[in-house]
């Protein structure tokens, strides 16, 4: 069996959607002929945790963890300081010291003769400059570089650019490393679209291919597929709400659906799991009046996470609108077509995501800045509920698309292309 070298700073028992990515992997990538070898950081201090996922990885799988030097976690005064330091100063994330220390281990790997392909994925994008470090040492090492998000396109950046001498040289690296990997991967179509578009002359529109996030079967496996009707119309968000992702419009439109006499107020409960700021969705609960009726709940395991969503009434996804928004899926989006409970989506009606939902027939697109469309989408979620039927109409052979072993049998047939 041929071994691939995954470069995963975010890797299990590190929590959070972005890791499930490169851990399904590795789950089964030797299911096609690839056995991974995981450089990641240590397991030690992380802002979060989740085991469950480690209990899926191959066993005996080659794991080396060096240490992380995470300045975002350091303790009282110096945590803003070492925030500011991570996200500001160093170029191009704070995950840079890891990377300049971790990039010895992994040649002093390579150099034992048994790697037959590199594999970095982002973020953070220090990955990736690991990756242009092997290459300049061993040129013919083939190399698959993976983008989960956009790098100098991303909206968060777009939202809040860096300086502009940083951007300069953020865009330096990120063109360096689409030059020299053999092969590139994205998340979306728009975001192909993009990189091809603002990065002309790199032919990316042969060597970048697009490979989605999904969801894994096997994780669904033992929770029962019988939907019971909750006592309350229950509708769940998991994830983490940050920047443009806000639930401000949606409580509001709920709130004025309790106004107005449309839906019962006992008769509904709107439950936010991940991580965000908790005071932040409490002021917005008591501003729109709905003390009560909504649970805000901190990060679970991601086995326990998938309970709570099989047992909801429907789905609520959340993204906002702005420049490079229609690229997004968010992880989640996945897992959520594959509960079978509709989803709500609040989100870019002209996005990626979008296109997905429709696609696979599984929920209410409602454009994230139109609050009468959130309000519609939500009542009629709630009547079907109160009568008792179904208003999606799934197509499997789509959703099937999106299975785990599927997408990492086309990342083990891009590896298949080293010579």
């Amino acid at each position: 069996m041929k071994k691939v070298l995954m470069v995963a700073h975010q890797f299990p028992p590190v929590g959070g959607s972005g890791v499930q990515r490169s851990a399904k992997f590795a789950k089964y990538l030797p299911l096609y002929g690839w056995e991974p070898v995981v450089l990641t950081r240590d397991s030690k201090k992380m802002v979060l945790r989740d085991e469950s996922l480690l209990k899926e990885l191959p066993e005996n799988i080659e794991i080396i963890r060096t240490p992380a030097y995470d300045l975002t976690i350091l303790p009282w005064v110096f945590n803003k300081v070492g925030k500011f330091v991570a996200w500001k100063i160093l170029i191009p994330d704070g995950e840079v010291l890891w990377m300049k220390k971790a990039v010895k281990t992994c040649l002093e790997r390579i150099k034992a003769g048994d790697i037959d392909a590199l594999y970095t994925t982002s973020s953070p994008y220090s990955d990736h400059l690991l990756g242009l470090k092997v290459k300049n040492q061993y040129p013919d090492l083939f190399w698959v570089a993976d983008f989960r998000d956009e790098w100098t396109n991303n909206p968060y950046l777009i939202d809040k650019p860096h300086r502009l001498s940083r951007m300069k040289k953020e865009k330096e690296m990120e063109r360096e490393v689409l030059k020299r990997a053999d092969i590139l991967v994205t998340n979306t179509p728009i975001m192909k679209e993009n990189f091809v578009r603002l990065n002309p002359g790199l032919d990316l529109e042969t060597r970048m291919h697009v490979i989605p996030n999904g969801f894994d079967t096997e994780d669904f496996e033992y929770l029962g597929q019988k939907k019971i009707k909750n006592p309350k119309f229950t509708i769940t968000y998991t994830g983490a709400l940050y920047g443009r992702r806000k639930p401000d419009l949606f409580l509001e439109a709920v709130g004025n659906l309790v106004r107005m006499g449309k839906i019962q107020k006992d008769k509904i409960l709107i439950r936010f799991i991940g991580s965000f700021k908790h005071d932040m969705i409490e002021g917005l609960i008591n501003k729109n009046g709905l003390t009560g009726l909504v649970d805000t709940i901190s990060y679970m395991e991601h086995s326990e996470c998938l309970r709570n969503m099989m047992a909801s009434d429907a789905m609520l996804l959340i993204e906002g609108g702005g420049p490079g928004s229609e690229a997004f899926y968010t992880g989640k989006i996945f897992e959520y077509i594959q509960t079978g409970n509709p989803i709500l989506a609040v989100i870019p009606e002209k996005g990626a995501a979008a296109m997905l939902i429709h696609s696979t027939r599984t929920g209410i697109v409602c454009d994230w800045a139109d609050i009468k469309a959130i309000e519609k989408g939500f009542l009629d979620m709630y009547e079907s509920w109160k009568k008792d039927e179904s208003m999606i109409n799934p197509d499997h052979e789509q959703i099937a698309r999106y299975d785990r072993k599927a997408l990492t049998r086309s990342l083990a047939e891009l590896f298949n292309k080293a010579e």
